[in-house]
């Protein structure tokens, strides 16, 4: 038991890492928090640092969801320890105990997270992504309806109750997290790909 309290409050402390504000600290751009969408997140990193900005913070918030998963496996936890993991470090995304509580959408962290539970499910929920961004031009959009099928993907791949309910956790937080984003689809106001904005 103590084993795996200890493991959930790395995987947190792992999350709360804000790679978006070590990058721009790292590459002399703005303060994420405080430009663009003030989202601390690779969307609004490449909307104000350029490419290279956001592709680190991509990586950086993808690697702390995986990581957890691998370490808390590879001291020996097995699925429900680190499906808790998993969501335990895409808690420290969204409420950063570094940086105020105030992370950003997770969306990065949870893939990463995904792909440590079941690679699979991460290459499906990546290919969901591709193909809602190719079609319709909303980050945002994709991000949903990659979201909404990440639970049945895992459900179909590795039906263990816990890791499936860790999945709709965090699907469901991410949904609450894209609220304004919801409604800025809704009203028809929300920023394509590849189009300056602010959301």
């Amino acid at each position: 038991m103590l084993d795996t309290v200890l493991i959930i409050i790395a995987a947190y402390l792992l999350g709360s890492i804000s790679s978006a504000v070590i990058v721009g600290r790292l590459l002399g751009t703005a303060d994420p928090r405080t430009q663009g969408s003030g989202n601390p997140g690779a969307t609004n990193m490449l909307r104000i640092g350029g490419k290279k900005a956001g592709a680190i913070t991509l990586v950086g918030d993808m690697l702390k969801g995986l990581l957890a998963v691998l370490i808390a496996r590879a001291i020996g936890a097995g699925a429900d320890v680190q499906a808790l993991a998993a969501g335990a470090a895409f808690l420290g995304h969204l409420f950063p105990v570094f940086f105020g509580f105030k992370g950003g959408k997770g969306v990065a962290t949870a893939l990463g997270a995904l792909l440590g539970l079941q690679w699979s499910v991460g290459l499906l929920v990546i290919g969901t992504w591709l193909a809602m961004a190719a079609l319709f031009r909303y980050s945002s959009l994709a991000a949903l309806v990659a979201a909404a099928a990440a639970p049945f993907y895992m459900w179909w791949l590795k039906p263990e109750p816990v890791v499936i309910a860790a999945v709709f956790a965090m699907s469901a937080l991410l949904y609450w997290r894209h609220r304004s984003n919801i409604r800025n689809l809704l009203s028809g106001t929300e920023g394509r790909i590849g189009l300056s904005s602010k959301r």
